[in-house]
């Protein structure tokens, strides 16, 4: 069975940097690209950035431009979340998820598998 772990969640100061984790620990898999949303408490889970394991082509969700920058490691069926510039508002439970269209990569529906999350916390 697919099973996706996240890593590298914690807690830091806003400014800080962190970098998030997303493997798979079960059964290969194949699927189209990489996903990451996060929620924060209360609110809707919400698109982050997004890679296609082929092409160059990144998405990302306006709140996190130029501060977070999603990549991959083909090799490994690894995707990274580089965290930059944090803020109290980055806040959040955060989940890779792996799709299996390039349709509308922003768009929850278009994943199949997800990771349980990883807990990311930004002090003011």
């Amino acid at each position: 069975q697919v099973q996706l772990v996240e890593s590298g969640g914690g807690l830091v100061q806003a400014g800080g940097s962190l970098r998030l984790s997303c493997a798979n620990s079960g059964r290969t898999f194949i699927s189209y690209g990489m996903g990451w949303f996060r929620q924060a408490p209360g609110k809707e889970r919400e698109f982050v950035a997004a890679i296609p394991w082929r092409g160059g082509t990144t998405y990302y969700a306006d709140s996190v431009k130029g501060r977070f920058t999603i990549s991959r490691d083909n090799t490994k069926n690894t995707v990274y979340l580089q965290m930059n510039s944090l803020k109290p508002e980055d806040t959040a439970v955060y989940y890779c998820a792996a799709s299996m269209s390039v349709v509308d990569p922003t768009t929850q529906d278009t994943y199949r598998y997800w990771g349980r999350g990883t807990q990311v916390t930004v002090s003011s």
